[in-house]
């Protein structure tokens, strides 16, 4: 299987989901089963229904995790020298050419992507573009309102 890159904070934040789902989530809804057990007809019981679907998720949330994660390629971008290029896990600045718009984004892995917080997924047309240029290069992006230019203004390697 390839291997998923990501940075050293969203594996970070991934650990931490999965040890919150396994010591807390986990043994929580362990203990809703069993009260709403104790109450009788299983059939009939709300309570108990949503305690399995709750588990399921859970269950599958875990699996989820513990795939990706032993998946995983760890890319520390402040390991790496500073070459002046785009690669995974910088943070790039960038002018829009056509609306002189700044832009910063970090170009991260799918799990990490949020586009609210400015962080692109490395899989992403804006990305994809983008990786591999160097500042002061032009990087042509094709959008559904048709190509957009920016250029590039500064690559850092931020943690």
């Amino acid at each position: 299987m390839d291997k998923v890159p990501m940075t050293v904070n969203g594996e970070n934040q991934l650990r931490q989901e999965l040890d919150k789902l396994k010591l807390q989530d986990r043994p929580r809804i362990v203990q809703a089963i069993a009260e709403a057990r104790a109450q009788g007809d299983l059939r009939e019981n709300a309570e108990y229904q949503y305690a399995k679907d709750e588990q399921g998720f859970i269950e599958g949330r875990i699996i989820e995790i513990t795939g990706k994660l032993s998946n995983v390629q760890v890319i520390d971008v402040t390991q790496l020298p500073e070459t002046g290029k785009i690669i995974f896990g910088t943070t790039v600045e960038l002018i829009n050419c056509d609306t002189d718009e700044q832009l910063t984004y970090r170009i991260v892995g799918d799990d990490e992507a949020d586009i609210k917080v400015n962080k692109l997924s490395v899989y992403s047309p804006i990305a994809r573009a983008l990786i591999g240029k160097e500042v002061g290069d032009v990087a042509f992006v094709k959008t559904p309102a048709g190509e957009a230019e920016f250029e590039i203004c500064a690559v850092k390697h931020l943690a």
